[in-house]
């Protein structure tokens, strides 16, 4: 186990997790909104924001992958280290960490069963930058229309075809996160 693996966990464990936690619920219950995060200091080259979600999101029960960016021992040791979270296939993940590139082509994760859609792999893309500026957003949580720098729409625009299957989508750059569920309509500008 690498050294840095020890470090970079919350400090004040119950207090920043609620907090991150709330902030994880919001950004995917009002999409395309930009929630600050804090209380983690992971292993570059996480940010911060998917560090404070894979620490509040995933323990021991929910299988994880690394996109090949972030497939390295400083990272596999500090996710095991701090969740325990078992690093699966992309095929077996609850969650999953990288890129957009690494996470190509998102057909290979869960997208939950008719009867389960609750079954589906979550997302952690990482962004160079996010901001309120690209496609145009609807959908439930908001109130007119949203905009989010995303990676790609076409992606987005299948994966909201498949509702209510699909999967979930955390945005992640230096520390802050954005949501996009399922449920959001995608409309390039």
């Amino acid at each position: 186990m690498t050294p840095e693996a020890l470090l970079g966990g919350f400090a004040d464990a119950p207090r920043q997790s609620a907090r991150a936690f709330r902030a994880a619920l919001e950004s995917m219950a009002r999409p395309g909104t930009l929630w600050p995060v804090e209380g983690a200091a992971p292993p570059a080259p996480l940010s911060v924001a998917a560090g404070v979600l894979i620490l509040t999101l995933c323990d021991g029960t929910t299988p994880l992958h690394l996109g090949a960016s972030y497939d390295m021992p400083v990272v596999r040791d500090w996710v095991t280290f701090h969740t325990g979270a078992p690093l699966v296939a992309a095929d077996e993940a609850h969650f999953a960490l990288g890129t957009w590139a690494d996470l190509m082509p998102v057909d290979r994760f869960a997208i939950g069963l008719p009867d389960y859609p609750d079954r589906a792999a979550t997302l952690i893309v990482e962004m160079p930058s996010l901001s309120n500026q690209g496609p145009r957003l609807t959908g439930p949580g908001i109130k007119v229309v949203a905009h989010l720098s995303l990676p790609d729409t076409t992606a987005f625009r299948a994966n909201r075809a498949l509702f209510p299957q699909g999967f979930d989508t955390y945005l992640t750059s230096g520390a802050h996160v954005a949501g996009l569920p399922r449920s959001t309509i995608v409309e390039a500008v």
